[in-house]
């Protein structure tokens, strides 16, 4: 099976605040902060885009796309396979 990858975009603080209520049902938590998980991302135009997969209603597949200023992203991970996202002490 091939590698997913996905991308983990984080906002900064003034910019969860600024869209507020807007963002929120599109949100992650993880003990690195809140962030967005996307299938893909384009950072090339006017404004920076997210696609997000999801189901709709009747459970079928969908996507969203999300378009914010460039200026309000504060950080993008590359995240591989399904794995849950999120850090944690390392056990040896």
């Amino acid at each position: 099976m091939p590698d997913t990858t996905s991308y983990a975009v984080f906002l900064f603080p003034q910019a969860l605040e600024a869209l507020g209520d807007a963002i929120r049902p599109y949100l992650s938590d993880a003990p690195s902060g809140q962030h967005i998980v996307c299938a893909s991302i384009d950072a090339s135009g006017a404004y920076f885009e997210m696609t997000l997969q999801g189901t709709d209603a009747k459970g079928e597949p969908t996507e969203l796309e999300l378009r914010i200023p460039h200026a309000m992203v504060k950080l993008i991970m590359s995240l591989h396979d399904d794995h849950p996202f999120g850090f944690q002490a390392r056990k040896e």
